[in-house]
């Protein structure tokens, strides 16, 4: 089945205007009647679809996007698959793998789907259908240990492979009345300490597994949509405008790197010896870790970036909200 469904249209628009512009989301979690999930369709081209995330399961790409859709490739990007089974039709912002076969997708209403096959079947561990709560990130440490975050303050926990999820406590950021910060991206460094780029310039740091979190002062008011620790423990964080934030003290103090750029930055990776930054109106940007600025280019036909990963090959494969982007080896046009 190919053809567009209206019943999406309500959550995709609510995904376009939330996710890609990143903070306009409402007053809080839309609580309303609870919505059907049904088993993702399957589409006539699927790679022309809104997407989010690519992530590398071994050789393999995965891609995640609108409706439930699943994409698999084994040829480093030059061509892609659905799934086979995947359980859930709701919008999937995210998707992190452990090693080859291990990996999680999260998305709006708190979905959480799992797969042990590297992404050719998966199963659900989490929905709530009364609450459209959306996650936007995940990560994990090992097979049995992970984070998901997402829309006001949302913070889960699995120590199990995800078969069981609590939701872990957010104090209230200081000089706040309540936990309420939309958390778009959480991350590890090379302790096991998980840093999260939230919004309002937060970044915040846990160093015992997302039991309590500090709030780390970072000297800038926008949003952060995306962060990475680099090899040398560097840390940064970039987002609206193409603000971009650097620390090299473990978070306790930060200093702004120049970009060149005000397109905002959705997603940060580190690529070999460099960070590379995607982003609205095909931003990239590029430079080491410690580099006193980055330096931006604009590609193809500027299309909205959400995410990219390098494939065995070294050609570089983006998502954007016109499907799937490809780059040469080291990000050439």
């Amino acid at each position: 089945m190919s053809a567009f469904n209206p019943k999406y249209r309500g959550p995709l628009l609510l995904c376009l205007l939330g996710f890609l512009t990143f903070g306009a989301w409402g007053a809080g979690p839309v609580i309303g009647q609870p919505v059907k999930v049904e088993p993702a369709l399957r589409w006539k081209e699927p790679t022309k679809l809104v997407l989010f995330d690519v992530a590398r399961a071994g050789a393999r790409l995965v891609v995640v996007g609108e409706m439930g859709v699943i994409l698999l490739s084994d040829d480093d990007g030059k061509s892609f698959r659905q799934a086979r089974s995947v359980p859930a039709d709701g919008t999937l912002d995210a998707v992190s793998f452990v090693d080859d076969k291990h990996g999680w997708a999260v998305g709006h209403l708190g979905l959480i789907l799992a797969t042990a096959d590297g992404g050719e079947t998966w199963t659900q561990q989490r929905v709530d259908t009364a609450v459209d709560q959306p996650l936007f990130s995940v990560v994990f440490r090992d097979v049995n240990e992970g984070w998901a975050v997402g829309l006001w303050s949302l913070v889960l926990h699995t120590t199990d492979g995800g078969k069981n999820w609590e939701t872990l406590k957010v104090d209230p950021a200081p000089g706040a009345k309540k936990a309420d910060k939309n958390l778009y991206h959480i991350f590890l460094d090379h302790t096991g300490a998980l840093y999260v780029a939230a919004e309002q310039g937060n970044v915040l740091r846990s160093k015992d597994g997302g039991q309590t979190w500090t709030y780390l002062h970072t000297g800038y008011a926008g949003s952060f949509w995306s962060g990475v620790v680099a090899r040398d423990g560097s840390i940064l964080v970039g987002g609206l405008r193409g603000n971009l934030y650097r620390s090299t003290d473990d978070g306790a103090n930060w200093s702004a790197v120049p970009t060149g750029t005000q397109l905002s930055i959705t997603r940060l990776n580190e690529v070999d010896e460099e960070i590379v930054g995607v982003g609205l109106d095909g931003l990239v940007i590029r430079g080491k870790a410690r580099d006193a600025q980055f330096l931006a280019k604009q590609i193809g036909d500027r299309d909205t970036l959400t995410s990219m990963a390098v494939a065995g090959s070294g050609r570089w494969v983006m998502t954007s909200k016109s499907g799937i982007v490809v780059l040469g080896k080291g990000g050439r046009s």
